[in-house]
């Protein structure tokens, strides 16, 4: 954060609104329930980083009469550059160990677009397709913020200065009414690009949140003209004093209550929450030894204010690595683990980085700044490009389907259902189109698109991937999706017919259902929420299975059921699972599908055992990992772990049918 200048007083309550800030951001990460709009802490931050800047350029142009816009730039990069590139370089090399060899060139595109301080564009636009869009957050996410306050580093001071310049007497004024209007601008523009099924293109717009930033550099430009020895009358003290109560209890409701996904948030509710840190600000500037100001100035939350900067870099990739998978915990236990490291490393940062490279006596001179700044940006640079490009790939195991496609016996692990014994084998099945190899096409949901998509090409089989990216079988519109109220995709209603189009195109002779996910969530059924497992909801996925069924077996299909495997889709900030990620929930599934395959004569394959072998949730089996985000498969995993097992069983009941 920025640092005050000589001729612009130390207020020790600037520190403490900052250790406010970014607690109330740490305990909404963490899932404490009682700050559930602690997001707004960044907007607190906004403002006090608009007040400061605004006030240090302004008090450089009165006592110098001229704005040394290097020096300026060379202080913000000695005082935000270290941390970060820091934070940066740790984040990449752990997320080579931590991540899936799939997400690593978005983590690389993440880490440069962090240095180069465009984070929140690059979050806004990080999607372009399901995956993208559904993916875990990026351990960088964070720095969207950053991004927007060094954008306003760049251009404010030289906008500033133009008009101090230009305007000379009246430039405090023109100042004050650009603020005023760019901070309405950036309202309106909130206002009109709100959409509830886009909320990043404003939640991360530098031109949608600069409100906050102008509502504090409008603050600075109206205390301009006090001198420091300038006291406020008593009734402005008490003025500002019910201004700052007002402004704290807002504060207060709208860090508990608020959600980044209500309407009435970007229509007026980031003006309304920047207000009310003015006016905090205000009164415990103007007014050193009021209650607001001392309250402010206590001294953990000062010491927790100096760090904060430090704290906010450190916590978001600290909570993600620190998650319950990995360290058993959760609830308040978990949290205060996380807290804790977060705070180590941005102590351990602000002792041996930060303070000793803003204090080096040869940094001090901005002719060395540029160079040294660039260097360390550089190393950064290639470190990301280094730690993040993907690991070659194994070469694919060679399965040898001979023997699956020449001798037709049953395969011990999956369960075959009730079928005729003198049942023909499908591809011997009347009508079949005409075609020397076996045809397996595998439908449902992403899950088993990447089953699908991943499976090494064969020369003996034809193998297609019917997947459908997004869809399930369920269709009922009102979804919850970690914890958020969630609809379907585009054309997920008519999954049926996308089937059915699939069924003809290929004609199978062995049709693979793998459904591990929409099935699983709670859905509004009969005026409430329900789920699988319960009576009514298991009634209607019932009916849906069925037609799933009857759909790939239209044709003469022998129909192939994997059962679910356990997933890790996402963790509640608190370190739960998530409702849909429950083992309970999976096993109910798995009951239907085993119900539904005696009843039509279907094969069901134990996928869950061979995913999950030790019975619960499982990022590696086999020596490799095997899901790449707690839910999809990775490639390397189908490759080397799932083909070797699955395509020979899939191959034998090709050519020979379901035996008893």
């Amino acid at each position: 954060m920025p640092e005050p200048p000589r001729s612009f007083a130390y207020h020790p309550a600037l520190d403490g609104v900052r250790a406010l800030a970014v607690g109330a951001v740490l305990m909404f990460h963490g899932g404490v329930a009682a700050v559930g709009g602690g997001f707004l802490g960044v907007d607190a931050f906004f403002v006090l980083s608009g007040f400061l800047i605004t006030s240090l350029l302004l008090a450089e142009h009165r006592d110098s009469g001229r704005i040394d816009l290097p020096a300026f730039w060379a202080r913000r990069a000695r005082r935000l550059l270290p941390a970060l590139l820091l934070v940066l370089g740790t984040v990449v090399i752990v997320g080579r160990w931590t991540l899936a060899p799939e997400e690593l060139p978005a983590l690389r595109t993440d880490a440069l677009a962090a240095v180069a301080y465009v984070a929140n564009w690059r979050m806004m636009y990080r999607g372009g397709g399901y995956f993208a869009e559904t993916a875990a957050p990026s351990p960088l996410q964070h720095t969207w913020s950053l991004g927007i306050e060094e954008q306003f580093y760049l251009f404010w001071p030289l906008f500033l200065t133009l008009v101090l310049v230009l305007a000379r007497r009246r430039g405090h004024g023109v100042l004050l009414g650009v603020c005023g209007a760019g901070a309405a601008a950036a309202a309106f523009a909130a206002a009109r690009l709100f959409d509830p099924a886009e909320v990043d293109r404003v939640y991360y717009g530098t031109d949608t949140r600069a409100t906050a930033l102008l509502g504090g550099a409008a603050l600075a430009v109206v205390l301009s003209g006090r001198t420091p020895r300038a006291d406020a009358s008593p009734a402005a003290r008490r003025l500002l004093g019910g201004f700052a109560a007002a402004g704290a209890a807002i504060t207060a409701w709208l860090w508990a209550d608020a959600d980044g996904t209500d309407a009435w948030l970007y229509p007026g509710g980031l003006v309304v929450a920047a207000l009310a840190v003015v006016a905090v600000l205000a009164h415990a500037v103007v007014s050193p030894r009021s209650p607001t100001a001392r309250l402010l100035a206590f001294g953990p939350l000062v010491r927790l204010g100096r760090i904060s900067y430090g704290v906010y870099l450190w916590h978001w990739p600290l909570f993600q690595w620190l998650n319950a998978g990995r360290t058993g915990l959760s609830g308040s236990c978990l949290l205060l683990v996380r807290v804790t490291a977060a705070l180590a490393a941005a102590a351990a940062s602000h002792l041996l980085v930060e303070r000793p490279l803003r204090h080096a006596r040869g940094l001090r001179r901005p002719m060395l700044t540029p160079a040294a700044a660039c260097g360390a940006t550089a190393v950064t640079v290639v470190v990301a490009l280094l730690a993040t490009a993907p690991p070659a790939r194994a070469p694919a195991p060679v399965i040898d389907l001979d023997r699956a496609l020449a001798v037709p016996t049953a395969e011990p692990g999956h369960r075959l259902a009730h079928a005729l014994p003198a049942s023909p084998p499908p591809v011997r099945r009347p009508g079949r189109r005409p075609g020397e190899q076996p045809r397996i096409s595998i439908f449902g949901d992403s899950v088993a698109w990447t089953l699908g998509t991943y499976l090494p090409p064969q020369t003996r089989l034809d193998v297609e991937s019917r997947g459908v990216q997004g869809c399930g079988i369920a269709r009922l519109p009102d979804i919850r999706y970690l914890g958020v109220a969630h609809t379907n995709y585009p054309g997920c209603e008519n999954w049926d017919r996308r089937w059915r189009s699939g069924v003809r195109r290929d004609d199978p002779d062995v049709a693979v259902i793998l459904l591990d996910r929409w099935e699983l969530m709670d859905r509004r059924l009969d005026g409430r929420y329900q789920h699988v497992g319960q009576p009514a909801y298991d009634a209607y996925l019932r009916k849906e299975l069925d037609l799933a069924i009857g759909i790939v077996t239209a044709r003469g299909a022998l129909p192939v059921l994997l059962t679910a495997p356990y997933t890790r889709r996402a963790e509640r900030p608190d370190g739960g699972l998530w409702p849909e990620d429950q083992p309970q929930r999976v096993d109910a599934w798995n009951a239907l599908l085993r119900d539904a395959g005696k009843r039509h004569g279907a094969v069901v394959i134990d996928l869950n055992r061979r995913v999950c072998p030790d019975g619960e949730f499982t990022w590696r089996a086999g020596g490799v990992r095997i899901r790449s985000d707690g839910l999809h498969f990775t490639p390397e995993g189908v490759r080397a772990y799932l083909a070797p097992w699955l395509l020979p069983q899939l191959a034998r009941l090709a050519v020979g049918g379901p035996q008893r």
